[in-house]
């Protein structure tokens, strides 16, 4: 177990580094000079003075240079600072955002493992019925819809219209904090992203469950008296396990969209708000962090999946 888990973090750390090579390139290659991004177009710079600031930047080395500069010092914590906030670290602007994005995307999985698994289950054992026809055509709906629609339909509906939910913010400006205030602004944009997840999770479950229920094995437990349920539950999650792990990078893309259309204080808000004001300092600083999580929790789904199926070979 120890020989497979070295062997998945060394996957997992290549992986970042080339998210860091592929993110830094794409960034340099975008249209316009990134020098344009530090200067103000009210204040007339000469010739010399812009030299001057491309070499206290680094921008006038090779580009390979400029990246080995920065991962040196990325990997001490230094991700440089904003350019539109030049007092604030992006480690820190970055780390600040994190708890909101992680309290969304935290719930949005807990729904849709909870109602996925569920819907999964009942579609399986009802196969053919009028729920499960219902159910899959909720499941096509929730995958085939881009998170950004599922947003703003949502919000108009169940803002605007029925006036049920907040439409934006992550707490009632001008009241003290609550945790009922909280959960009220929380409920709608987690449900949203959920969306998605939980049609993608239901649709496994439904078929690992009928791959299952005819086994030879669950046949032999039906002999043996051993419950049923668990026995079926317990083959029929296993590629359920690995599809969680690969929602979490789902959720994240969606976060982005859900976080801009709900004003979430997230780091999918701070990302567009970086993007729009070409702040490239933040971009790599949140792009590397949400890179970090995303391989990390596939790593552990790797372990996870591993500790749970037998038949994977771990030493």
């Amino acid at each position: 177990m120890l020989r497979y888990s070295l062997r998945r973090l060394l996957i997992g750390v290549g992986m970042l580094l080339a998210l860091s090579v592929l993110i830094f390139v794409m960034l340099r290659l975008t249209p316009g000079d990134p020098i344009d991004a530090y200067i103000d177009p009210n204040v007339p710079m000469s010739s010399s003075d812009l030299a001057e600031l491309r070499a206290t930047l680094g921008l006038d080395q090779p580009l390979p240079l400029q990246y080995v500069a920065w991962l040196g010092q990325a990997l001490t914590g230094n991700l440089g600072y904003s350019i539109k906030r030049p007092d604030q670290p992006v480690l820190g602007l970055v780390l600040s955002r994190v708890g909101p994005t992680v309290l969304l995307m935290g719930s949005a999985i807990a729904i849709a493992i909870i109602a996925g698994i569920a819907t999964g289950i009942v579609s399986a054992v009802r196969r053919n019925s009028i729920a499960d026809l219902s159910l899959s055509v909720f499941a096509v709906t929730g995958i085939s819809s881009p998170p950004f629609l599922s947003a703003l339909v949502g919000l108009y509906l169940f803002s605007v219209y029925f006036r049920w939910m907040p439409s934006g913010g992550m707490l009632t400006p001008g009241r003290e904090f609550s945790v009922a205030d909280l959960l009220h602004h929380l409920v709608l944009p987690a449900t949203l992203l959920a969306v998605a997840q939980t049609a993608l999770i239901m649709r496994y479950m439904r078929a690992s469950m009928l791959e299952v229920l005819n086994q030879d094995y669950v046949r032999t437990a039906r002999a043996k008296g051993v419950f049923e349920f668990w026995v079926i539950i317990k083959h029929a999650l296993l590629p359920v396990i690995t599809l969680i792990g690969s929602t979490i990078g789902l959720a994240i893309g969606g976060a982005i969209f859900i976080e801009s259309v709900f004003n979430w204080p997230g780091m999918g808000l701070l990302m567009v708000d970086a993007v729009e004001g070409r702040d490239y300092p933040v971009i790599m600083g949140s792009t590397l962090v949400i890179g970090a999580c995303v391989i990390a929790v596939n790593l552990l789904t790797d372990l996870a999946y591993a500790l749970v199926d037998p038949r994977i070979k771990v030493g």
